[in-house]
């Protein structure tokens, strides 16, 4: 189904350092590079402490789905993230190391180049709304746990999926809303 992205069949790379893996999720445009995307949605295995890469020009926004819990250094503090803690914004070029205080976890990844940002947001999904993506953290609308929806693609799953949690990403541009419609 158009506009929607399985969790099943997921392909998880590993990184250069050994310390995790990446399952690319949805690029726009379909066929842009690391260095020509305007954003970029994965979710990752961090298996071991390390720095994160850097992506100058990208804004990251990263919210722990489970296991962990992770210890973030950023040049503004150290923050703790786990399953309970909400989306976590950081700009791509900053240093980053990550340093886990339990079992591996998985997160999700928001990628954006500027001047695009997102906004994220963790909860039940509403019946109206204006979310351009939703990663599913529970099964709903016919769909399964980690399932990826491009609401701009699919916009009568709004209401089939009020209510199921989920992480859910609105992109906008320099102070006026943009859309994810028509990028993929």
């Amino acid at each position: 189904m158009r506009g929607v992205y399985p969790a099943e069949g997921r392909i998880f790379r590993p990184w250069k350092n050994g310390g995790g893996q990446t399952a690319e999720i949805a690029i726009s445009p379909v066929s842009a590079g690391s260095e020509t995307f305007f954003w970029r949605v994965s979710t990752a295995w961090v298996a071991s402490d390390g720095p994160f890469s850097e992506f100058p020009g990208i804004d990251r926004v990263l919210t722990v789905i489970e296991g962990g819990p992770m210890v973030l250094t950023t040049p503004d503090g150290a923050r703790q993230l786990d399953e309970s803690s909400p989306p976590f914004a950081f700009a791509g070029e900053a240093p980053v190391s990550a340093r886990l205080l339990g079992p591996a976890l998985l997160d999700f990844n928001v990628m954006c180049r500027r001047p695009l940002a997102a906004s994220v947001s963790k909860g039940a999904l509403p019946e109206e709304h204006a979310f351009d993506l939703a990663l599913l953290l529970a099964p709903g609308g016919g769909l399964q746990r980690l399932d990826l929806v491009d609401f701009t693609q699919q916009p009568g799953l709004i209401r089939a999926l009020a209510g199921t949690l989920a992480i859910a990403v609105r992109f906008t541009q320099a102070g006026r809303e943009s859309s994810a419609r028509g990028s993929n």
